[in-house]
């Protein structure tokens, strides 16, 4: 019961957090990015250390702020596209770095320095892309003289939340058949399908109210949503399987750590970006 209301009050935390942070203004939303880009990547470098391999935890970190604060800025239009090539002397320094270090396996550090580039920090920095200069559901704090709005994000955050909450009570109640038992033994593919249908629902009845992109762009984000969260929240499972930790972190009670609460998310935004780019 104590675990129960511990995970309760987390989750709650962790909802008003994200929707709080993202729709209230476009400052506070680009805080809230950073603050889950940052955490994700501390956790990530202190997992990694479990193997031995020591990667450059201050200098990735710093090369990951330096692209989300890129990104943001560009996003807005204060700056143009190519400004982010500002983000490769960073890079190069890294590799620079590498050589004073004298580790045992050089290769492998900067494999495992570079590689949250990749896995958190380029989906999290899509995240400004996808509001600024856009017109839809407003911030709870309006500013005239800058065109934003946090719609899409919203809207993705509360499709994840509903696949994961549904995938999971229907999955638990009713789930024989394993998704993936190698991985995540308490899949189910009836989890799965009851997720789908449940976030398809939810798309459908709050796209009108999140706006930026109509009905059928929305039913398609939440199939991408479902799809691509899956294989999100397996893929982090799969990096603590081989690392042999069962949580990313212990900051959120009950939750794990930032990684194991968005993990999702790493996989299914860039696809989600990609069709509201092209399709939205």
């Amino acid at each position: 019961m104590k675990e129960l209301i511990k995970r309760t009050v987390t989750g709650a935390a962790i909802v008003l957090f994200v929707l709080g942070g993202f729709w209230l203004h476009y400052i506070s939303f680009c805080i809230t990015g950073l603050i889950i880009m940052i955490g994700a990547q501390l956790e990530y470098y202190k997992m990694i250390q479990h193997t031995g391999i020591k990667p450059q935890t201050v200098t990735g970190i710093i090369a990951g702020v330096v692209t989300y604060l890129l990104s943001t800025v560009v996003a807005s239009g204060l700056l143009p596209m190519d400004s982010l090539v500002l983000v490769v002397p960073v890079l190069v320094i890294i590799m620079i770095i590498e050589l004073y270090r004298k580790q045992e396996k050089p290769f492998q550090s900067l494999a495992y320095t570079f590689f949250p580039m990749c896995y958190v920090v380029v989906p999290i920095s899509l995240f400004p892309f996808s509001a600024f200069l856009e017109e839809g559901l407003s911030p709870l704090i309006a500013n005239e003289m800058v065109v934003f709005s946090p719609g899409i994000v919203i809207g993705f955050f509360i499709l994840l939340w509903t696949n994961d909450t549904c995938a999971y009570l229907i999955g638990t109640k009713f789930g024989k058949h394993r998704l993936m038992e190698r991985i995540s033994p308490k899949k189910s593919w009836e989890g799965f399908f009851g997720g789908l249908v449940c976030t398809l629902l939810v798309s459908w009845l709050l796209s009108d109210l999140l706006g930026v992109v109509n009905t059928k762009i929305w039913m398609l984000i939440a199939l991408i949503v479902v799809v691509f969260g899956t294989y999100g929240d397996l893929t982090e499972s799969m990096l603590k399987r081989s690392i042999g930790v069962k949580d990313s972190g212990s900051i959120m009670p009950g939750h794990g750590g930032f990684l194991d609460r968005f993990d999702s998310s790493l996989l299914s935004f860039p696809i989600v970006y990609l069709v509201f780019l092209f399709l939205g």
